[in-house]
C-alpha cells in the first residue's frame, strides 16, 4: 500500500485575494484616530477588506455615514497613488503614495485658533 497525499476536493478553487492594511499602516491611522477621539471629533471607526480596496471609515456617530474614508488601492500604486482620503460627499481630499502625507489633510482639523 502506497501513501499518497490527500487530493483537494476542488482543485480549481482559489481563495479570493483581499486587500488589507499592514500593521505599520494601521499604526499610523490609529495614531491619528486616537488624537481625533481625544479632541472629540471622531467617535467610531470601521475597517473593510475588499477584493480591490481596503477602507478605514471614520464616524462622528455610529449610526451615520462615514465622515472620511481612508482607502488603500494597490492598482493605483503606479498612477495616482496607493492611498486616498475621501470626504463624506465622495470628494477625494488627498491622494498620494505616502500615507503620512495623505493623512495630513485630516490633521489640519486638529489645529484650532485659541482665543
Amino acid at each position: 500500500m502506497n501513501a499518497q497525499p490527500p487530493t483537494a476536493l476542488h482543485p480549481s478553487f482559489k481563495p479570493s485575494q483581499q486587500v488589507a492594511f499592514h500593521r505599520t499602516e494601521l499604526s499610523i491611522i490609529l495614531s491619528l484616530y486616537g488624537r481625533m477621539v481625544a479632541a472629540g471629533e471622531w467617535r467610531d471607526y470601521g475597517i473593510s477588506s475588499l477584493k480591490e480596496v481596503a477602507v478605514f471609515s471614520v464616524f462622528r456617530r455610529t449610526a451615520e455615514n462615514p465622515l472620511y474614508r481612508i482607502e488603500k488601492r494597490p492598482k493605483l500604486r503606479n498612477k495616482q497613488g496607493l492611498y486616498a482620503v475621501i470626504g463624506m460627499d465622495g470628494q477625494v481630499l488627498k491622494r498620494g503614495h505616502d500615507l503620512k502625507t495623505v493623512l495630513r489633510v485630516l490633521e489640519r482639523k486638529l489645529i484650532r485658533a485659541v482665543d
